[in-house]
């Protein structure tokens, strides 16, 4: 299996830190945030790894020359011409990855205590994607039938429902993580949206038509290192790790 670290964000909610310093090379824990996903990647036995960037880029990949990138094979999906957001970024990347392993996406901003080797072994290689889940409180949540089975998303707030008409009775309601595994097949269909798109909305225009998996892992938690004040936060999260 392959991965690919979506790292392109500008980091807005941690200005004036990321004014100089590229959201992916911020140190929490003794270690940068791209560190933290490149060595649970690496223990997860993944050696090949895309990473995208935009904000800052040239910072980002001096850094993974420095390093000799850390006895993997990265490589690196520039988007500094345009930020592409989440499905934009994998569409961008598929020819760095070929066609012939499945690619496991996370954010470079949140950690998390997910058994990888557990995750990689639940993709089934029938499903389009596998996308990491789980029961925390949010506005927008992705809505699985009993089998776990993507049917569509929600919004609690305002009460919308996608796609259009869907009955969400009878649905569960889960949160999605940012991390999941994609099959090779996808990247056709990703070919054929704009260069710009979230994967969610992606996700929910295709789940009426091809099996997206959801995968609710044991003992998860996980942080998201977004807004400044979540940092002293991420420092104790990540002692824990």
């Amino acid at each position: 299996m392959k991965a690919m670290i979506l790292a392109a964000g500008l980091g807005t909610r941690l200005k004036p830190i990321t004014d100089r310093l590229p959201k992916a090379l911020l140190p929490i824990g003794g270690k940068t945030l791209l560190e933290w996903q490149l060595d649970k990647l690496r223990a997860a036995g993944i050696r090949e790894v895309v990473i995208n960037v935009h904000h800052l880029a040239e910072q980002v990949m001096a850094f993974v020359a420095e390093h000799d990138a850390f006895g993997m094979d990265i490589r690196f999906s520039d988007e500094r011409d345009m930020l592409l957001e989440t499905g934009g970024g994998l569409r961008k990347a598929g020819p760095l990855f070929g066609n012939d392993e499945p690619v496991l996406v996370c954010n470079v901003d949140v950690l998390n205590t997910i058994d990888l080797h557990a995750l990689m072994a639940a993709h089934d290689p029938k499903a389009l994607a596998t996308i990491v889940v789980s029961r925390r409180d949010t506005q927008r949540y992705f809505l699985f039938d009993k089998a776990m089975r993507l049917a569509g998303w929600t919004n609690i707030q305002t009460g919308a429902v996608r796609p259009e008409g869907l009955n969400p009775d009878g649905l569960e309601r889960f949160a999605f993580s940012g991390m999941h595994i994609v099959s090779p097949e996808i990247f056709p269909l990703l070919n054929t949206y704009p260069d710009k798109f979230s994967i969610t909305d992606f996700y929910i225009n295709e789940c009426s038509t091809h099996r997206i998996d959801g995968y609710v892992p044991s003992h998860y938690s996980m942080m998201d290192i977004g807004k400044i004040d979540h940092l002293r936060e991420a420092e104790a999260f990540a002692k824990g790790l």
